[in-house]
């Protein structure tokens, strides 16, 4: 199938012009200045015409798996509403991403790994999914069990990323008690002797579990090419860690010494669109937008709220002084790269016709079509 997309302003890697991208069989086959007259071209009308948005990271599908505590919804039915949700956000590649092993002590049992896994192969085997879905795991390294809920889904061909995460009280996003203590009361409403078993229950597993899981992840990834991310880093010891490691994304630092330890050692920086779009940290750490204006800043994870990706884009520009191709490069180009994904990200001819089209008004960007190799998807 051919499309044409004409009169828009094309934000490539490098410039933002007005142009027209024609489309042959789901991949861009040629970029060029000025509009076209054929009557078949779709009419931009000056809108922009971005790459289709890479989402790395987002808790988005368990929220409607489980709507509520204990609550289980149909799990092919949650996976297709979060689909379309993203889609709709201009989201045309996304890594979901699903916690692996449990360390915290909840009222509702976490859901099963593999029954989530299975929805998502049965909507793209039904051909029923919008954009194109990718497994990201999230290793909690300090859990008993991990090890064994990662190995059998080490070979999935959906998994192309797997995160080190280390939640325990007094490490990384906890170093600080008093954040973990207010966390808990919003959420346990633990008395102090609680909380005190807690911290000591989660420490315990941390000093036993930590570095022989950590090691086993890491050994993983390694044999499979898959790539990995530090979550929360915190000090430059963290990321010294990751450097050892191999680990290529720096995933939430907590603050500006580790990202700017991560910029020094070549290793991808993602941050939060929630925290750019708010205007900071929902839980006290570093600001987005202040390691953007530092350069300390390379992709952006929709993480929770899958339409903050493409605002927070248009936010770099207009509050860290960033050119368009600049910063609609955090959601496209950099993320596509730091995951290993080279045939998409951009505007360029030969790539996967992933775009997406935006309309601007009072400073907020709405997708109002978007593509999926070369097919409409919302």
């Amino acid at each position: 199938m051919n499309l044409i997309l004409s009169n828009a302003q094309i934000v490539t890697a490098d410039e933002v012009f007005t142009g027209t991208v024609q489309v042959v069989d789901g991949r861009i086959a040629d970029v060029a200045h000025g509009n076209t007259s054929l009557p078949a071209a779709i009419d931009c009308e000056g809108d922009y015409l971005i790459p289709g948005l890479i989402e790395l990271h987002t808790d988005n599908m368990e929220k409607h798996m489980m709507p509520r505590p204990g609550v289980e919804w149909p799990l092919l039915s949650a996976m297709l509403i979060h689909d379309a949700q993203v889609a709709a956000a201009g989201i045309t590649t996304v890594f979901d991403s699903i916690r692996i092993g449990e360390v915290e002590t909840k009222s509702a049992k976490p859901l099963a790994i593999a029954p989530i896994i299975q929805a998502i192969r049965q909507g793209i085997d039904a051909r029923l999914m919008r954009a194109d879905h990718l497994l990201h795991l999230r290793c909690e390294i300090a859990a008993d069990d991990v090890i064994d809920e990662l190995t059998p889904l080490l070979d999935e061909p959906l998994l192309k990323l797997l995160s080190i995460m280390d939640h325990t009280p007094g490490q990384r996003q906890w170093t600080n008690l008093d954040k973990f203590r207010i966390y808990t009361q919003k959420n346990a409403h633990w008395d102090e002797a609680k909380l005190q078993s807690v911290i000591a229950e989660l420490t315990a597993l941390q000093e036993r579990n930590a570095v022989p899981n950590r090691r086993s992840i890491v050994g993983f990834a390694r044999e499979r090419g898959i790539a990995v991310a530090s979550h929360d880093d915190t000090t430059a010891e963290h990321v010294e860690e990751a450097v050892a490691d191999g680990v290529s994304i720096s995933e939430f630092p907590t603050t500006v010494e580790a990202a700017r330890a991560a910029r020094d050692k070549g290793i991808g920086i993602m941050m939060g669109a929630p925290n750019v779009v708010r205007g900071g940290s929902h839980s006290g750490n570093v600001a987005a937008a202040d390691l953007a204006r530092l350069d300390l800043l390379d992709a952006l994870s929709s993480d929770y709220v899958p339409a903050s990706l493409l605002f927070a884009a248009f936010l770099l520009r207009d509050q860290a002084g960033w050119s368009l191709p600049q910063a609609v490069a955090t959601v496209t180009k950099n993320p596509a790269r730091m995951a290993n994904l080279d045939d998409r990200g951009e505007i360029a001819p030969g790539l996967r016709a992933d775009l997406v089209r935006v309309r601007e008004s009072e400073h907020i960007p709405h997708p109002l079509m978007v593509w999926v190799n070369g097919q409409r998807a919302a």
